[in-house]
Parts: C-alpha cells; sequence; structure tokens
C-alpha cells in the first residue's frame, strides 16, 4: 500500500476528515496527500505544510526552545512533536512521525469531529505511515 492509500484510509477511518497529508520538515515538500475537498488546491496543500513546518520547527520556534533549554540547563530539543490548532470552521492535528524527526503528519477535520477521535485515528496511522516516509 502506497502512502497515498494509507494516508485515504486514514480520511475514511475519521469521522470529519478532510484530509490528512505527510510533509518533508527539511524542504516543507508535500510527500504524501489524500483529501475529499474540492477546493484543496495543491497552493493550499503545499502553504498548509509550510505554515506547519514553521509551527513545528520554524525560526522563533528554536529560539524560544533554546532560551527555555538555558534557563532550565538541558539540551535543546528540536521543535515539537504535537501541536493541535482550530479554525473557525476545522481541526488541525500534526503529529511527527515516530522514528523519522524530519516528517509530519497533518489530519484536517471538521469541527464535528471528536477531538479525541481525531487524535486517534492519527496516532493509531503513525505505524503504518513511519516505513513508507524517507
Amino acid at each position: 500500500m502506497s502512502l497515498n492509500d494509507t494516508l485515504k484510509n486514514v480520511v475514511n477511518n475519521v469521522s470529519g476528515a478532510l484530509g490528512c497529508g505527510v510533509v518533508d520538515l527539511q524542504s516543507g515538500m508535500l510527500l504524501g496527500a489524500h483529501h475529499s475537498v474540492p477546493y484543496f488546491t495543491q497552493s493550499f496543500l503545499d502553504a498548509v505544510g509550510a505554515a506547519a513546518v514553521d509551527m513545528m520547527r520554524g525560526r522563533n520556534v528554536n529560539a524560544v526552545q533554546k532560551m527555555m533549554a538555558a534557563q532550565r540547563g538541558v539540551e535543546q530539543v528540536s521543535g515539537f512533536t504535537e501541536i493541535q490548532m482550530t479554525s473557525e470552521n476545522t481541526y488541525h492535528f500534526v503529529a511527527e512521525v515516530p522514528g523519522k524527526p524530519n516528517a509530519l503528519v497533518i489530519l484536517i477535520t471538521s469541527k464535528q469531529t471528536n477531538l479525541g477521535m481525531g487524535w486517534a485515528g492519527l496516532r493509531q496511522a503513525l505505524p503504518e505511515i513511519a516505513p513508507k516516509c524517507p
């Protein structure tokens, strides 16, 4: 099964899912995607991927984490591992792919989706997504 097929399964298995994609954190390139929304154009998907990269590993995120690590006297970690965002009409679940620190998965759902079920659907798919990421 291809990465896009796996992402299609995520969309089909999470009630209210609109789309799911995998983004390379170094380049910001979309590695795979599946969605059921006609207005999710390639440029829209690319913009969502770039925004997710900024939120997970962006310059400001790294600067804040560097300051926090210095204050705590610990080694700096590299960005976040999970983020959840809410817009007027959607939820965005973003998670680093386990064992692939340069890949993240984004699941976009309607606000009718139960938050716990969104996370459960995404996390359940991560072991199947990981081997398909570079």
